[in-house]
């Protein structure tokens, strides 16, 4: 699978390649066991808690990571958001008003978002009517100042993971990156691609703490990547993107993974339960498979049903103003309690 060719430095700015990192009182600062006297960043000496700058580095969530996910430290990059490191790659990779990226709709809308933001050109090609890739007319947009592909997987608004088989096409058939979302993959029945992150030098992984694990307040995103990759990223990254406060409870979550783990549990069973109530619903037409925490469903009129729904208190998502989802709406698996609440609106109208 390893594409010889394919180096990182033909793709990074130029401008970027001749930056050098902020470097901060923190960074500077090698940790030592005796007890210090920090006079360094011109902090608030008194103690509150977090009157120091947080690590620019965030070491020991990172530690916690290498601990769940097997993948070095090296190869792991943290952000306020997955948003804020899609949108480091764009800036550390794509030149403004030459390049373009391909996006897959319906996908999620901040790929669009950040490349606008970034004067960067887009290419789209449409998933099928089943919401799988297109390999082939994928590739054959690509052209010179291509630069990144977005594949979202299992994919939002849809729901539904791509095959293996397609996504490794991709990677292979094209020279530039492939940024692989997979704010979902807790919710998968698919495996991670982390395990064949090093076979893949242009591979790109978000993932999230939003999602499984219950900390979207946090805005704690993750990227793997090759240590190449993330050198890159971390020669632009703001030097403190990463709070004290988010830093301190992403790793009391992650030091409690038999509570997501349960919860992951319930809600892939709710998941179930709902997808066979939601049969019952006489317009409801279409359920689509769902290897995340939402359904998405067609309905006889999208709009109409949202209305319906919002005055009986029960928010969901009108996507049917997405490319293939045209009379549509995403439901996010809640609670128990919350899902009987909402199957009974459901029937109500």
């Amino acid at each position: 699978m390893k594409n010889k060719e394919f180096d990182i430095q033909n793709l990074v700015r130029k401008n970027i390649q001749q930056m050098k990192p902020y470097s901060s009182a923190r960074d500077e600062f090698v940790e030592s066991t005796t007890d210090m006297i920090f006079l360094d960043a011109n902090e608030n000496p008194f103690q509150n808690g977090v009157n120091r700058y947080p690590d620019p580095k965030q070491q020991s969530v990172k530690e916690l990571l290498l601990n769940l996910k097997g993948i070095s430290i090296s190869q792991i990059l943290l952000g306020n958001g997955s948003d804020e490191i899609l949108d480091l790659i764009f800036r550390a990779f794509c030149e403004p008003k030459e390049d373009n990226v391909i996006l897959l709709p319906p996908t999620y809308g901040m790929y669009g978002v950040l490349a606008n933001l970034n004067a960067i050109e887009i290419k789209e090609v449409l998933l099928s009517e089943s919401f799988d890739l297109k390999v082939k007319e994928t590739l054959d947009v690509v052209n010179e100042n291509s630069k990144i592909v977005f594949l979202c997987s299992p994919n939002n608004p849809s729901g539904n993971s791509f095959s293996a088989k397609s996504i490794q096409k991709i990677i292979e058939g094209f020279n530039g990156l492939v940024v692989l979302d997979e704010a979902y993959i807790d919710f998968s029945s698919q495996e991670s691609w982390l395990e064949k992150l090093d076979e893949c030098p242009n591979l790109i992984i978000t993932q999230t703490m939003s999602k499984a694990f219950g900390m979207a307040g946090i805005r704690l995103g993750i990227c793997y990547a090759s240590e190449e990759i993330i050198e890159v990223l971390n020669r632009i990254k703001p030097p403190y993107n990463v709070n004290e406060l988010t830093q301190k409870r992403a790793k009391e979550r992650l030091m409690k993974m038999d509570e997501v783990t349960s919860e992951i549990e319930s809600i892939l069973s709710e998941r179930v339960k709902l997808e066979t109530e939601l049969k019952g619903i006489t317009f409801i037409s279409k359920i689509y498979p769902s290897d995340a925490n939402f359904i998405l469903v067609k309905v006889d009129d999208a709009t109409k049903r949202y209305n319906q729904l919002l005055e009986k208190g029960i928010v969901i998502r009108n996507r049917t103003m997405q490319p293939l989802c045209e009379n549509t709406l995403r439901l996010t698996v809640g609670t128990i309690d919350e899902n009987k609440k909402m199957m009974n609106a459901l029937k109500q109208i």
